[in-house]
């Protein structure tokens, strides 16, 4: 009787493994492919959309790259201008996201942009960073946060000047309103607060350890010293800020009656200090800011001070002077250096009290 031979085990469950992967890889390069499609047919989608709605929107080239897990898209020679002339152009942009949560986006211009403010001229913005985030898109409004990292501000050959020529950082922020939170103190100033319908968005704005240009009002209001603010508001009918024209994104929603609600912020020029708070504020019909801000300010008479004397143009130096001798009145009347003030946006311009201190801030 001969001998059995031994059974050869089969070799499949080696490869099996293998195989398996393989069927992942190429499920999910087929997911990354698609993906990246998506991105630039809808990128491409959005630039005919806004050049139907009369805006000019250019660039040379769009490349995607960031396989396997990222979906980056490069767009070169970038220009986008509105119908109100407001212009931003980029020699690059670049969009990032993880290809596993496509509804998350970082957006960089690593080499800087130029802003163009309609008849004030371009501007160059250059930084250490200039980056956006924007996440939510499937949300009627996504949040959104922008910030940038040492920006430096040089007006361009025939331009109006800037403010500021430089500053720590700038960030802005939006998001959709929220409520306060369950159990959360009551702020003291609840009274006054108005309440926000449910199309509304939050804002916050930060200016840190700004520096304003040679012989500017901010370089005169913060005394060669620097100027930090935080605005924080909740923008009403936000919808209404949808629609763009040559009048530029404020208009309808300035038509439609809307307001910024229970506005609150921190202001620090050189000594000067000043806490502000609003229940509303509105623009008129030519876009100029229009409402009551509460003051509490310390020192503020350094500030106004080195407005009146900065000769900038706009800057009505006998009205700054005025409000920086009532200023000063008040604080001695009161015995130190704080003292409580109403800023009063009407008629177009800034007041003081009885004084006029410069235009009203520009909405449109």
């Amino acid at each position: 009787m001969s001998e059995a031979l031994p059974r050869k085990h089969s070799r499949a469950g080696l490869f099996l493994p293998f195989i398996l992967v393989g069927l992942a890889l190429a499920a999910w390069t087929g997911w990354w492919f698609w993906l990246t499609a998506q991105v630039e047919q809808r990128l491409v989608a959005q630039a005919e959309s806004l050049r139907q709605s009369g805006w000019t929107v250019a660039y040379t080239d769009m490349s995607t790259t960031g396989w396997p897990f990222r979906t980056r898209v490069e767009v070169r020679d970038v220009s986008i201008a509105a119908p109100s002339t407001h212009a931003l152009a980029s020699p690059v942009f670049v969009a990032e996201a993880n290809a596993y949560a496509p509804t998350r986006w970082v957006v960089l211009a690593p080499d800087g942009l130029t802003l163009t403010r309609a008849a004030k001229g371009r501007v160059a913005v250059r930084g250490d960073a200039i980056r956006a985030s924007i996440h939510g898109l499937t949300q009627t409004y996504p949040n959104v946060a922008i910030e940038l990292a040492n920006p430096v501000f040089t007006a361009q050959p025939g331009a109006e000047a800037f403010p500021i020529s430089r500053a720590d950082r700038v960030e802005f922020y939006l998001r959709p309103h929220l409520g306060p939170a369950a159990g959360a103190a009551i702020p003291a100033d609840a009274a006054a607060r108005l309440k926000p319908g449910p199309d509304s968005v939050d804002v916050l704005f930060r200016l840190i350890e700004a520096e304003g240009r040679a012989g500017g009002p901010v370089q005169g209001m913060a005394r060669n010293g620097k100027l930090t603010a935080q605005i924080e508001t909740v923008i009403d009918d936000a919808s209404r800020l949808r629609g763009a024209d040559s009048a530029g994104i404020f208009a309808a929603w300035t038509a439609s009656g809307g307001r910024f609600l229970n506005t609150r912020g921190e202001i620090a020029a050189g000594e000067s200090r000043a806490i502000l708070s609003s229940p509303s504020l509105s623009a008129d019909a030519n876009g100029r800011l229009q409402g009551n801000v509460a003051l509490k300010a310390d020192r503020p008479l350094n500030a106004l001070a080195g407005l009146a004397q900065s000769g900038s143009a706009g800057v009505n130096p006998v009205g700054a002077a005025g409000a920086a001798a009532a200023s000063a009145a008040q604080g001695a009347a009161g015995g130190g250096d704080a003292v409580e003030l109403t800023l009063v946006f009407r008629e177009g311009r800034t007041f003081l009290g009885p004084f006029a201190l410069a235009p009203a801030p520009r909405l449109f």
